[in-house]
């Protein structure tokens, strides 16, 4: 029941048109945060939203752990997966540990379970959906898992968004090998690369097996925007066999179902963070020199701005075509793509999880005082 806390008034001030919002309100009413929902106990361990519906991962102590759903056009609430002994479920009785990582793409939901205390700590990709009473099943697609000198699979992230042409729901991994194991085992070098096999980035469709979208490599990070994929490539393996990114490699969009390339885009720095709208892709960048934030055009690939930020940026992004939003701790800001400015937005409580903008709602959960909460902005759609 605690779902239902977020208000009918709160609701329909959200999905109100942005231009007779923007029209009645001063501009700096639209940066006051709104809360959209409070957990009556517990915390939120990550958070994701498409369109109309919100989705966070509650973790439990003494019930269940569950994936909460909540669509602001409806109010209807439900929670995921399917806790029915029947059902085989992992995720109700798994001790959460960080990170946990959410995906949303339409009624489908992508999570991430790890587990750091077996002698192979590995995380496990998951995902269900309230399509039909079949897809609230948990479904485990994967386990990420590699040995201490890093051999096997590293997971990239997960990534999930919907428009009218289609819906996409991806994870990337990448997959490390032995430069010579028989070295390895008998006292010599331990030194790792990039196994071209199994790394990738990969589409969720429905609890069919993930497919591999066409073209794409190992993978560090993933971002979709509609039918469209980016992917911070691997380019090579660091300590303990860990994939590292590097400038020298592109960063690539490409159709999620064909992987035809839609652009090339060839960072200034080390891609650290992105995340992709129709018409941008924004990348955090690390130079010589300083951080830097720098966005790039969805058809031609070329550079279209760019801001320094400061070093202690998280690396999480998201971005619609007109703002990118970015957090500095628990000041959450945004770089405005036409005129390069940047401004604070607001100052979280806490530590923004899952900062994400869909449309002109800018969202993200924060734990205060061991209790989870939802919390929005309406930005102006004009500036």
């Amino acid at each position: 029941m605690g779902l239902l806390l977020a208000t009918v008034a709160l609701v329909a001030a959200l999905l109100q048109p942005q231009g007779a919002a923007s029209s009645r309100r001063p501009a700096a009413a639209e940066r006051q945060p709104q809360t959209l929902y409070s957990s009556p106990s517990g915390t939120i361990a990550a958070f994701a939203q498409d369109g109309p519906l919100l989705a966070w991962f509650a973790p439990s102590v003494k019930h269940c752990n569950r994936i909460q759903i909540f669509s602001l056009v409806t109010g209807a609430a439900g929670t995921l997966p399917d806790e029915t002994p029947a059902a085989l479920n992992v995720t109700c009785q798994w001790e959460v540990v960080p990170p946990v990582r959410l995906a949303l793409a339409g009624t489908s939901v992508l999570w991430t379970l790890r587990d750091k205390l077996s002698p192979l700590p590995f995380d496990y990709v998951l995902g269900a959906g309230v399509a039909s009473r079949t897809a609230t099943r948990e479904r485990r697609f994967l386990e990420v898992a590699h040995t201490s000198h890093g051999a096997g699979l590293w997971l990239g992230g997960i990534a999930g968004d919907s428009s009218p042409e289609g819906t996409s729901l991806v994870y990337a991994v990448t997959a490390v090998t032995y430069v010579d194991e028989l070295a390895c085992l008998s006292q010599g070098t331990c030194a790792m690369k990039i196994n071209a096999r199994g790394g990738g980035v990969y589409w969720v469709v429905g609890r069919k097996q993930p497919i591999l979208v066409p073209g794409t490599t190992a993978a560090v990070a993933v971002a979709v925007a509609g039918t469209s994929v980016a992917y911070i490539p691997t380019a090579s393996v660091g300590r303990n066999g860990a994939p590292e990114a590097s400038a020298a490699l592109p960063v690539q969009i490409r159709s999620v179902d064909s992987g035809t390339v839609l652009a090339s885009v060839a960072p200034q720095g080390t891609p650290l963070a992105l995340a992709l709208a129709p018409d941008v892709l924004a990348l955090l960048e690390r130079t010589k020199r300083r951080m830097r934030l720098a966005w790039y055009d969805t058809t031609t690939g070329a550079l279209r701005g760019s801001v320094q930020v400061p070093s202690s940026t998280s690396h999480e992004l998201t971005a619609n075509d007109r703002l990118i939003v970015f957090h500095v701790g628990r000041s959450i800001r945004a770089a405005d793509v036409a005129t390069h400015r940047v401004k604070t937005l607001t100052r979280a409580s806490a530590t923004p999880v899952g900062l994400s903008l869909e449309g002109t709602r800018l969202a993200w959960a924060e734990n205060v005082g061991g209790r989870g909460r939802i919390r929005a902005l309406t930005l102006s759609s004009t500036g």
